[in-house]
C-alpha cells in the first residue's frame, strides 16, 4: 500500500472518521423541528468571527492548492503566494463594500441578487450556469486531484483504483455537508484549519531540519537560501521563464483585482 503503515491508516481512518462525525453531530436537530434556509445557507447565523474565518480558509483549500499550487510553486516560488496576499486585501473590500448589501437585503446566494436587480429569468441562468461550473470543473477536479493523490499514497499509483478514490471522496463529503449546511461545513472546517496550520508548520520544520546532510531548521533554511534564492521573490521579472504564468507587478494592479473580487465576493463556493 504505497508508503502507508499502520499507524499511517490507523491516523487517516481516525482523522476521517473525527471528521465526519463532527458533521453529523453538528447537523442534528430536535425530534419533529426542520431545518429553514437560513439554518442551512447561514447556519443559524450563529457561527462565530473566528469559525467563519476559518471556514473561508478551509473553502479556499483544496486538492487544486495541496497538488497544483505545490508544483507551481516550487516553479515559479513565493511569488504564486501573491494570490493569497491579494485575497487578503480582496476580503477587506468584500467585507466594507459587498457583505452589507447581502445582510440588508437578507440574501443566501448570489442567484437571489440577481433576481432582486433583474429577473427570474437571469437568476435561473446563472443558477444552471454555476451549477454547470461548479459540478463539470470544479468538483471533477477537486476530485480528481484528490483521488490521484489518494492512489499515489494507498494504491499502486497506476490509476486503477482513481475510480473507487472518486467515488469514495464525493460520497464521505456529501455524507455530512449536503446534510447538514453550513453548518457542519464550517464547524469541520475548523478543525481541518488547525490540522492545515499546525501540521503544515511541523511540516516545513521538519523539511528543513533534512534538507542539509548536517540537518539543523537554520541551516536548512540557509541551505534553501542559497540554492534557490531567486525563488524568494514576490515579483516575477521579466527574464524570468515563469513570467508569463505570474506576470509581474501588472497582475498585481491588473487582473488579480478582477478573479479576486469574483471569487470572494461574487462566488457562491465562498458565499
Amino acid at each position: 500500500m504505497g508508503s502507508f503503515g499502520t499507524l499511517d491508516i490507523i491516523i487517516f481512518v481516525a482523522y476521517a472518521l473525527l471528521i465526519l462525525g463532527v458533521g453529523l453531530w453538528v447537523s442534528r436537530t430536535k425530534k419533529g423541528e426542520t431545518k429553514s434556509a437560513e439554518d442551512y445557507f447561514l447556519a443559524g447565523k450563529s457561527l462565530p468571527f473566528w469559525a467563519i474565518g476559518a471556514s473561508l480558509i478551509a473553502a479556499n483549500i483544496s486538492a487544486e492548492q495541496f497538488i497544483g499550487m505545490s508544483g507551481s510553486g516550487f516553479a515559479i516560488g513565493l511569488a504564486i503566494a501573491t494570490y493569497e496576499w491579494m485575497a487578503a486585501l480582496t476580503l477587506i473590500v468584500v467585507a466594507k463594500y459587498f457583505l452589507p448589501i447581502f445582510i440588508k437585503q437578507g440574501l443566501f446566494t448570489i442567484p437571489q441578487f440577481i433576481e432582486k436587480r433583474f429577473n427570474t429569468n437571469l437568476k435561473t441562468i446563472l443558477a444552471i450556469f454555476w451549477l454547470a461550473l461548479f459540478i463539470f470543473v470544479n468538483l471533477t477536479s477537486v476530485l480528481f486531484l484528490g483521488s490521484k493523490a489518494l492512489d499515489t499514497i494507498l494504491g499502486s499509483g497506476d490509476g486503477s483504483m482513481m475510480m473507487y478514490y472518486i467515488i469514495g471522496l464525493a460520497l464521505f463529503a456529501a455524507a455530512y455537508s449536503i446534510w447538514g449546511g453550513l453548518s457542519a461545513v464550517a464547524w469541520t472546517d475548523v478543525i481541518q484549519v488547525v490540522l492545515l496550520v499546525v501540521g503544515g508548520f511541523i511540516t516545513t520544520l521538519i523539511a528543513l531540519h533534512h534538507v542539509t546532510p548536517d540537518g539543523g531548521i537554520l541551516n536548512g533554511l540557509n541551505h534553501v537560501i542559497d540554492t534557490a534564492g531567486d525563488k524568494f521573490h514576490m515579483i516575477i521579472k521579466r527574464d524570468n521563464p515563469e513570467f508569463m504564468n505570474l506576470p509581474g507587478i501588472g497582475v498585481l494592479i491588473g487582473g488579480m483585482w478582477v478573479a479576486n473580487l469574483y471569487y470572494w465576493g461574487f462566488n457562491q463556493y465562498i458565499i
